[in-house]
């Protein structure tokens, strides 16, 4: 039950935007996906996730997991089956449901994720016909012991011709749950409570890791954070909130468990995310105009805020027009990148369309708020400005609120969510695409610039001034 975000090519991991449980009573829906037994973890995108996550993410895009029991696989009488529940119990819960769900099982259900939810995006054809037809050849006889399930499912996977889609180990699962983004060890996913909010687990721990040794547990409910009610807020905005220099505390109030009490800690950041955000003023054309010149390595929890504060500098020493500096950044958190493109859009602007197979993964993200900058932007772009990096890039110049100048971009636009299985094993699944303001498919693609070659500031207000944003649809 989590979320998260392949060498040039592909410079870095999809647009992972968010963690999936395919347990039959997982207590992470953040959504309702495909049918009953798809409930989506937490989104974070880590390029993305993305996160990230992807990338993005992230997962997703966003990144969620959390647990409670699938108690439907078991008896009505069964003694595990208790309304509160502390984290020994759940995984001596999860012990006895892996042993309990057969090997054929755990194969039907990772075939029927990528029934529902799989999208087609390389040259090989998949129709469901075809993968029904998998289906009754897999499963056509026994399937033991566990590590054979295993391996059907890598192969399984492996068919489909998408170099994205692909079999997670409960301990590679595992690994990916536990990713950090907030500096003192912990993984957060949404919880939505079932009238309209959320709450904040606790999805994983880095083992010893500030938070760990401090006393925070997985599933531990997050409540504050230095005294700010975190009720509301997404497991992005609070990581943020979270991060810090290293060495300085960080108080946070949790509730151990679903039942337990709840407590006030301090835990000691450590230096787990760098800055990604560099910038300096320029004098240009003979120091009539001031450049703030910003660098942006790549989309990680701090670079939202770090890129405001630059901003916000550059502008108070004069800065009259921007240079943001997207080459070689591969992406990394998709959720980081939307977030960024927003502070340039007016508000309404659209950011990308996210296109899928199900309607849930079809919609459209907007700017909602006004800009923090109106100035003219350049953004500079070359074959390894990837993922996040060309959602940022396409949306300001889709919007008409930059000019992109430099060589192609590489073209990685797939979004994946990760499924948990049973047995603690997990899929990874391209379940989306992302399309640009202006309707342009990005993967396999790219984004040609509008100039090779730097242009004087002239020539970018005047490029500016006469675009014309497509219309909405």
């Amino acid at each position: 039950m989590r979320l998260l975000h392949n060498p040039l090519p592909p410079p870095s991991p999809p647009l992972l935007t968010s963690f999936k449980s395919h347990k039959k009573t997982s207590i992470l829906p953040k959504k309702s996906s495909f049918n009953s037994h798809h409930k989506p973890l937490q989104q974070v995108v880590s390029t993305g996730v993305s996160l990230v996550l992807s990338l993005g993410l992230l997962v997703s895009a966003p990144i969620s997991l959390a647990l409670e029991s699938p108690s439907s696989l078991l008896s009505s009488n069964s003694s595990l089956e208790v309304t509160c529940r502390d984290n020994e119990v759940y995984e001596k819960d999860t012990e006895v449901i892996s042993k309990m769900v057969s090997n054929e099982r755990i194969v039907e259900e990772a075939w029927q994720i990528v029934s529902d939810s799989f999208l087609n995006t390389s040259p090989r054809s998949w129709s469901p016909e075809y993968w029904l037809q998998k289906k009754d050849d897999i499963l056509s006889s026994s399937i033991q012991p566990r590590s054979k399930a295993h391996d059907i499912m890598k192969r399984m996977l492996a068919s489909l011709g998408d170099p994205y889609t692909r079999f997670l180990s409960p301990e590679q699962f595992s690994k990916m749950a536990r990713y950090d983004m907030t500096g003192i060890g912990v993984n957060l996913r949404d919880d939505p409570d079932g009238n309209g909010s959320s709450k904040l687990k606790v999805l994983g721990l880095l083992l010893d890791g500030p938070a760990h040794n401090a006393g925070v547990r997985q599933g531990d409910e997050l409540i504050s954070v230095n005294g700010v009610d975190v009720l509301g807020k997404s497991a992005f905005e609070v990581s943020s909130l979270l991060l810090g220099p290293n060495g300085t505390s960080v108080n946070i109030m949790v509730k151990h468990g679903n039942c337990g009490p709840v407590q006030s800690i301090d835990v000691e950041r450590q230096s787990i995310a760098k800055t990604p955000v560099f910038y300096r003023l320029e004098q240009v054309e003979s120091g009539s105009i001031s450049v703030g010149y910003v660098r942006l390595k790549e989309f990680n929890a701090l670079a939202r805020k770090d890129l405001v504060t630059a901003i916000k500098r550059l502008e108070g020493m004069g800065a009259s027009s921007f240079v943001l500096d997207l080459r070689d950044n591969l992406g990394g958190l998709v959720q980081a990148g939307i977030e960024i493109a927003k502070l340039f859009l007016n508000e309404g602007d659209t950011v990308t369309y996210t296109v899928g197979r199900n309607p849930q993964y079809t919609r459209n993200i907007v700017a909602e708020a006004p800009p923090l900058i109106t100035a003219p932007v350049i953004v500079l772009v070359n074959k390894s400005t990837a993922s996040a990096s060309e959602i940022v890039a396409t949306a300001l110049h889709d919007n008409c609120r930059a000019v992109l100048v430099g060589d192609k971009t590489y073209g990685k636009g797939l979004i994946q969510s990760v499924f948990e299985l049973p047995d603690g094993s997990g899929v990874v699944v391209t379940i989306g695409k992302y399309v640009t303001p202006n309707h342009m498919d990005i993967n396999g693609n790219g984004v040609e610039p509008d100039f090779r070659k730097f242009p004087a500031w002239s020539e970018v207000s005047n490029r500016l001034s006469k675009c014309h944003k497509q219309p909405e649809g």
